[in-house]
């Protein structure tokens, strides 16, 4: 094969494995950071309830009941069963770590950070087209983390503003019989802004707004010479209700507007052979989310939600994006939380993304399935 011929294959190739990720929820984004949020099925921008709020509406830690310190330490574990043209997956576990603790400075100012990952993983099909002659494998790895210093001030008793520096870390790679674009990280940064309002005991409103978190080029260097993909992480614009109806009771609904088509639409692609473009056509997408929790004993607590968001990949686009089926649309979300000591708490969540498939309307009618299992644990200590 020539150095051209090549080069060709790879755009191809590139083409397929879209945005290099396939086990977020909402497209190629987290429904949440640690179990309390999954179990909400991501509802936390109205109502915030450990430290990991930080990262959907920094402004909520204002409202969380601390007298010192919060941490908010877990982990999840992401079973993303997925197929291309028939073919499974050979990965189908990922690990994912989450951590986070607010500090209460005084009582208008509060600081925290976290840290998690937020996207990613990657995709192992042993052939994507098994109806043409060889094995066209697909194998990528996609991993995002982000650190948030976030502070949190209380303007009156009733409104709060907050704000988060991201620091972000994503790296990427890929494999195939003909290149080996190893694991490359980059970096980014971007910011969150945050409003909290406390209408009354039963009634809280929260609104944050996400940057478009802009990465560093990602350069590969190979026995061709080099490539460079330049991928950002979308901006996202959240509003947020948290509703008390009685004691012991919550119902929190957000609704999420992720800009999607802004980074992962058309995505700026260099080769050795010259600049192109690699046509995604992400759409963007609007995320609407309700969950209801319950505090059955004084110290046991249930919730459960549902989580829906239209496929940022339509017919369409299925061709490019073979190795990136994020198309997960409902999502349906349990949890508990059990207080275990004075100042120890233990909570786990389990959340169901339901089977969705997109054919493309083109020949050869290329088709991509995906389904989700998420489990989550997470431990946390006050003082």
């Amino acid at each position: 094969m020539s150095i051209r011929g090549a080069y060709r294959e790879l755009v191809v190739l590139l083409c397929v494995v879209g945005s290099f990720s396939a086990e977020a929820n909402n497209g190629d984004q987290m429904l949440g950071a640690n179990a309390i949020q999954w179990g909400m099925a991501g509802a936390t921008v109205g109502a915030p309830q450990d430290a990991a709020a930080l990262f959907y509406n920094p402004a909520g830690l204002a409202d969380l009941e601390i007298e010192e310190v919060r941490f908010d330490m877990g982990f999840g574990v992401i079973n993303p069963p997925r197929e291309v043209n028939g073919q499974n997956s050979d990965s189908d576990y990922y690990f994912v770590p989450a951590g986070a603790a607010a500090f209460k400075y005084s009582e208008q100012l509060r600081f925290g950070v976290g840290m998690a990952g937020l996207a990613g993983q990657g995709v192992d099909v042993p052939d994507a087209f098994p109806g043409t002659p060889g094995f066209q494998a697909v194998v990528t790895t996609k991993q995002f983390f982000r650190l948030a210093p976030t502070a949190s001030y209380a303007v009156t008793e009733k409104l709060s503003v907050g704000a988060s520096f991201n620091i972000n870390y994503q790296s990427l790679a890929l494999s195939n019989s003909n290149f080996d674009l190893g694991q490359t990280p980059v970096w980014g940064y971007g910011f969150t802004f945050g409003l909290f309002y406390r209408l009354s005991e039963r009634w809280r409103f929260g609104l944050s707004y996400l940057t478009e978190q802009d990465m560093e080029t990602v350069d590969w260097n190979s026995q061709q010479g080099r490539f460079s993909l330049d991928l950002d992480q979308p901006s996202r614009l959240a509003f947020g209700v948290g509703f008390r109806p009685a004691a012991g009771w919550l119902i929190a609904a957000d609704i999420t507007h992720i800009a999607f088509s802004d980074v992962q639409d058309e995505v700026d692609f260099d080769t050795p052979a010259g600049p192109s473009v690699l046509n995604f056509g992400w759409d963007d997408q609007t995320v609407f989310a309700i969950a209801v929790q319950k505090e059955i004993t004084p110290r046991l607590t249930l919730r459960t939600g549902f989580n829906y968001g239209k496929s940022p990949i339509d017919e369409e686009d299925v061709d490019t994006n073979l190795g990136s089926p994020a198309i997960t649309e409902e999502h349906w979300s349990v949890g508990l939380t059990r207080q275990m000591g004075k100042r120890v708490y233990s909570s786990f969540s389990y959340v169901r993304g339901f089977s969705n498939e997109v054919t493309s309307d083109t020949a050869p009618f290329n088709r991509i399935k995906l389904e989700q299992n998420v489990f989550h644990g997470q431990l946390t200590y006050e003082f």
